[in-house]
């Protein structure tokens, strides 16, 4: 801690020791000397702490809390322990003393595309003799329907629409969001690293999507195995977002478990106006002179959908915020600190300790080693990225 300024944090769960495995949280807190940055529009922050309170549990202050059970009225805070923190519970939960087999997931996947290519090639074969014998055969199939019309969710409420997505046939695998035989681990498209879902988190089936749903408190939060940025190469981090707090600091993707996050990108309140922030660390102590950001809050932020899309340039040292597909602004950063730890959902790392816990929903999550430019932001905004750009992971696409 520093000089007193900062604002209150909800201090997360720590894993059973020894958990180890993909997940990465490292055995004990290392103090942290970070003060948090003063708010601006880009470049080096002085020194004052933008980090407000956060609201009660799945209340912001002017709308209902977004949870496990959808919109819904605001839930009761938890009674707080002798330093203002929640107290600490009683036992190790469930996710973090037992971790995912990443072996075994890997190779159940790769039995399941083998037989996917065998049925491929078994049907183009019928194929072939149905068509020679004189057959034909036709598929009659509706256009799927342009408006992502939510349904009832697996918490039993309704959710915010989303985007059309894409018509390519696809096998029930394809489709999946979530590891076979793993319920809680989102599934990655592109590779081959899982996101766990925290107890307080949980999916959201809609008619053509699903989403990862976040309450804004202490346990709801995902966690990669391992880290998916190399902050010290150009990259890209995309996430579209949906906001409900009209308070305090929320991050929906950040990386690090350690004194500090590499970076983060979400929303927050600056000087009064609430705003998307992407800031990225530059120094291993965390300090306020040492971090950058971008902030813009001339735009919507609190429940609507929005595409946040962060990217670093490594050859020409910048960083840039984007929201939907408009730029909105770059900083000069000397470079990114690499510090040690995993993708992190709905929270992010201050202090040594967990902060900035997310109050909303979180779909089409990706990353990129490279830069993107608008033409290719905006193929992310429409669901359809460009070809040649390949994402290293992306989840709940």
């Amino acid at each position: 801690m520093t000089d007193g300024t900062d604002r209150p944090h909800s201090p997360q769960p720590d894993p059973a020791s020894g958990s180890g495995g993909g997940y990465g949280f490292p055995p004990g807190r290392i103090p942290g000397g970070y003060g948090y940055p003063q708010p601006g529009q880009s470049g080096p922050l002085p020194g004052a702490n933008p980090y407000q309170p956060e609201p009660a549990p799945g209340q912001g202050s002017g709308g209902q809390g977004f949870g496990g059970q959808g919109f819904g009225p605001p839930q009761a805070q938890p009674p707080l322990g002798a330093e203002g923190f929640p107290p600490a519970p009683a036992a190790p939960d469930a996710f973090a003393a037992a971790q995912p087999d990443w072996q075994a997931m890997a190779d159940r996947t790769e039995a399941q595309q083998r037989k996917r290519r065998m049925l491929t090639v078994g049907i183009g074969a019928l194929a072939v003799v149905l068509v020679a014998g004189g057959a034909a055969f036709f598929v009659l199939n509706g256009p799927d329907d342009p408006a992502d019309k939510p349904v009832t969710a697996a918490s039993g409420s309704p959710s915010p629409s989303g985007p059309a997505q894409s018509t390519d046939p696809k096998t029930p695998e394809d489709d999946s969001p979530t590891v076979p035989g793993e319920p809680n681990l989102l599934r990655d498209r592109s590779g081959k690293m899982g996101i766990a879902l925290g107890p307080g988190a949980s999916l959201g089936e809609l008619a053509k999507r699903t989403e990862v749903r976040f309450k804004g408190t202490a346990d709801s939060y995902a966690q990669g195995a391992e880290a998916a940025v190399d902050v010290t190469k150009s990259f890209t981090v995309s996430a579209r977002a949906y906001n409900v707090a009209e308070t305090g600091s929320r991050m929906a993707v950040s990386q690090g478990d350690g004194d500090s996050y590499s970076f983060e990108l979400g929303f927050e309140v600056v000087n009064g106006k609430k705003a998307w922030v992407f800031r990225v660390q530059t120094g291993d102590k965390g300090q306020a002179a040492t971090a950058q950001q971008v902030v813009v809050d001339n735009v919507d932020t609190t429940r609507t959908w929005a595409l946040l899309t962060g990217t670093y340039d490594a050859e020409k040292k910048t960083i840039a915020l984007w929201v939907d597909d408009k730029p909105a602004g770059q900083a000069q950063v000397s470079g990114i600190w690499a510090g040690p730890g995993p993708l992190q959902l709905g929270r992010a790392r201050h202090h040594g300790i967990w902060s900035a816990a997310w109050d909303g929903p979180l779909d089409h999550i990706r990353v990129f080693d490279q830069a993107l430019g608008k033409e290719q932001i905006t193929g992310l905004k429409n669901n359809k990225p460009d070809k040649k750009t390949r994402a290293t992971h992306q989840w709940l696409i």
